[in-house]
């Protein structure tokens, strides 16, 4: 499964839409198949961290670090046009693939 995080664009052929990061985590969080999951930054109000894209790296980042009996997909990429919010998902996603490295 491939999931499309984003509240204004649509999702390509094939993959699951959800629009809210709190939809995202939840179906990461009961679905061990997602084999790849696409983000936007700015997803409407509110404006915290759970209103964004940011919310849902950080929360992997969290499951990566903690071992906790989630899934993160192997592949985690970032379609947002926002700059700035782009390059924090980024930081978030370089984590957690440093912790991946090094649990192997």
């Amino acid at each position: 499964m491939k999931i499309w995080l984003d509240d204004i664009r649509s999702a390509p052929e094939g993959w699951v839409h959800v629009r809210t990061a709190e939809e995202a985590i939840d179906l990461l969080g009961r679905t061990p198949d997602v084999e790849e999951i696409s983000l936007d930054h700015d997803l409407g109000e509110p404006l915290d961290e759970f209103g964004s894209g940011q919310g849902v790296v950080n929360t992997l980042e969290r499951w990566q670090a903690y071992g906790e009996d989630k899934f993160v997909p192997k592949k985690i990429s970032i379609h947002s046009a926002n700059p700035v919010g782009r390059k924090n998902m980024q930081a978030a996603i370089d984590s957690i693939e440093r912790m991946r490295n090094d649990q192997v």
